[in-house]
């Protein structure tokens, strides 16, 4: 099997190219690098004991709680704005992030509403009362 190294990058456009040996860039091409059939995948995905999909009765013990880190980054905000903004000390938001602690049930219902409506949360917690 022969190996070759393909240098990549992300253009502020969001494009992904491929950087060539003399530096000009080119578009990926449309097909994949190494196509594999369906069959192929799930096979290569069960072989891998760190990718192996989850049985049915794995999904359904899993947890869906919302990542706050990602919430975090997808609404732009620094640790400390999205404590302040949200009111959770920022202590307890750098555990959750860090793995050090999960949210608890209370928790994991506001970061869901968070993340379905973050502007409306935000009016909420900053409207004057009446």
């Amino acid at each position: 099997m022969s190996k070759s190294t393909t240098t990549a990058k992300i253009r502020s456009d969001g494009a992904v190219v491929e950087v060539l040996e003399n530096g000009e860039e080119r578009p990926f091409p449309e097909i994949p690098m190494r196509p594999m059939t369906e069959e192929e995948i799930k096979a290569a995905a069960a072989a891998d004991p760190d990718a192996r999909p989850m049985t049915a009765e794995e999904l359904e013990k899993a947890r869906r709680v919302p990542r706050t880190k990602g919430l975090r980054r997808i609404l732009g905000l620094t640790q400390q704005e999205f404590a302040a903004r949200y009111h959770i000390p920022l202590g307890t938001l750098r555990d959750w992030e860090q793995g050090r602690t999960e949210p608890d049930q209370p928790a994991r219902a506001y970061l869901t509403v968070i993340a379905r409506d973050p502007e409306g949360v935000r009016r909420a917690l900053t409207a004057q009362p009446a």
